[in-house]
């Protein structure tokens, strides 16, 4: 049993980076900035936006983002810390390596990987329905059975029911381009996330400036249809009202269903290894881009529950819908266009960051190493876990559902995020005067309230997803006790002396 809470030390973490195996260091603050607001400026905006509003909050959805944006800051302060000291490859996993121990590592990366791939499906479905809107401006749509997933969840009913059609194609075919590009290579991948982010910065800007105009107080009357609340403890409603599904409903479960579009800053931290100067870049870019795009949240659920009732929104295209409902097809074009090319960067950067995570653990032996650790010697990226990846989202985006891969992934990243809180925590105590470059202040305030607004949340979704959240853990023991723990090169490191530095 203690050997499954074994440490890596700071010292061997950073000899890591002195091998042949590794990320090119080519990412600026700008770049990490960028690559921050790709990811969560997009299908938080252009899609989940419309669904918890319409599903969960109604216009309270505003005060949802305040919530979920004030948990992402605490948890934000916590991983520019750990960033700093230190940059390598695996985000929470690596932090969690070296404060909680091998086991609690393992559940993080694990917990990663399904926050990643399912993020990427519902990020890919959401692409879906704005590229099938935007071209249908000007082409015939495509047939109806290739246009959505085979089923949806109806929260009416409570339950599964079924479309009529067979798959997403369109979310399939742009997870198959987006994997090649990645593959190419780190900086060409990051060219392409920037000039996309200022196009999508610009649509997001013009939603603002000009649905403005067309917003009517009255559509934000009443505030708050659900209540305020929406608190449960594993999917029994304590606080609130509850769906025909038996979910909780109010302005906290929109915090909670929301919390999806933030993910995109904690994949900051998965480029620490290929940051210039990550002790200084990884902060700014993890901050920045969180208070940038909070802001514009906010703004932008203003407007789109202000134009139209909440209960008239278009769960599929929501913003997009809106304009074209006040009679403005020319603004319904250009921002089904800006979301096709915003929400492609959602999907480039959350693919792009899943494979770092299993390149961490593929070095330290609890994944195949062959497979998921294999750079590839021009391109320098994880060329062969991109591929599996790519194979996975392609599957999930072509026949699950948006209401479903939502909730799923929102309980996996709440999950990570406390635990990199914990981690701060304990380092902290066990390590005192490792150098910090950066430092979340008030300590140990600021840690502690990043655990409890997480946890909170985390109690605020629908018990399906925990018992989602439990298989899918339970998978993951049975994978380490079997594999992981066996090949696991700390653990075989404890037979020879210790290096200098690892006493």
């Amino acid at each position: 049993m203690k050997n499954l809470f074994i440490r890596k030390s700071i010292a061997q973490l950073h000899r890591e980076l002195e091998g042949d195996n590794r990320l090119r260091r080519v990412l600026g603050p700008v770049q990490l900035t960028s690559l921050g607001i790709g990811c969560v400026i997009g299908a938080g905006i252009f899609v989940v936006t419309g669904q918890a509003a319409h599903d969960k909050a109604g216009p309270a959805i505003m005060l949802s983002f305040v919530v979920a944006g004030l948990a992402c800051v605490f948890a934000a302060l916590c991983y520019a810390e750990f960033a700093s000291l230190v940059p390598v490859a695996g985000s929470a996993y690596t932090y969690a390596y070296a404060t909680l121990g091998e086991l609690a590592a393992w559940i993080i990366g694990w917990d990663l990987l399904l926050e990643y791939t399912i993020a990427s499906s519902a990020v890919a479905h959401g692409w879906s329905q704005y590229c099938q809107e935007f071209l249908a401006t000007f082409l015939p749509r495509i047939p109806f059975v290739m246009s959505k997933t085979p089923f949806d969840y109806n929260p009416a009913l409570g339950r599964l029911v079924a479309t009529g059609a067979v798959l997403d194609l369109p979310a399939i075919l742009i997870t198959a381009a987006l994997t090649v590009i990645l593959i190419r290579g780190i900086r060409e991948s990051a060219r392409f996330n920037t000039v996309m982010v200022g196009i999508k910065l610009a649509v997001v800007l013009f939603v603002i400036a000009v649905g403005a105009f067309y917003v009517d107080p009255a559509n934000w009357r009443p505030f708050a249809p659900f209540g305020y609340s929406g608190l449960s403890l594993f999917g029994k409603t304590l606080l609130g009202q509850t769906g025909a599904g038996g979910e909780p409903l109010g302005m906290m479960a929109g915090a909670a269903i929301i919390f999806f579009a933030y993910i995109g800053f904690d994949s900051v931290s998965t480029h620490a290894e290929e940051a210039r100067n990550p002790s200084r870049d990884i902060p700014i870019g993890i901050l920045a881009s969180l208070v940038t795009c909070t802001v514009l949240y906010i703004a932008v659920a203003a407007v789109l529950t202000g134009m139209i009732p909440y209960d008239k929104i278009n769960i599929d295209a929501p913003v997009a819908d809106a304009f074209r409902q006040k009679g403005l097809p020319w603004a319904h074009f250009i921002i089904s266009g800006g979301a096709v090319v915003g929400i492609t960067s959602v999907l480039l950067v959350l693919m792009l960051s899943q494979p770092r995570v299993m390149l961490a653990m593929a070095r330290d032996g609890l994944v195949p190493p062959g497979f998921f650790g294999a750079v590839h010697p021009r391109f320098r990226t994880p060329w062969r876990s991109q591929i599996l990846m790519g194979c996975f989202v392609s599957a999930l985006a072509g026949f699950l559902p948006l209401r479903i891969l939502a909730e799923l992934v929102n309980i996996g990243t709440l999950l990570a995020f406390a635990a990199v809180c914990a981690a701060v925590l304990v380092l902290r105590m066990t390590h005192p005067h490792a150098h910090r470059p950066f430092r979340a202040p008030w300590f140990p305030l600021v840690p502690l309230l990043g655990i409890g607004s997480t946890l909170l949340l985390m109690f605020s979704l629908p018990k399906e997803n925990w018992w989602r959240l439990f298989i899918w853990l339970l998978t993951g023991f049975v994978i380490y006790f079997f594999y992981g723990r066996r090949h696991s090169r700390l653990r075989a490191s404890l037979q020879k002396p210790p290096l200098p530095g690892e006493e």
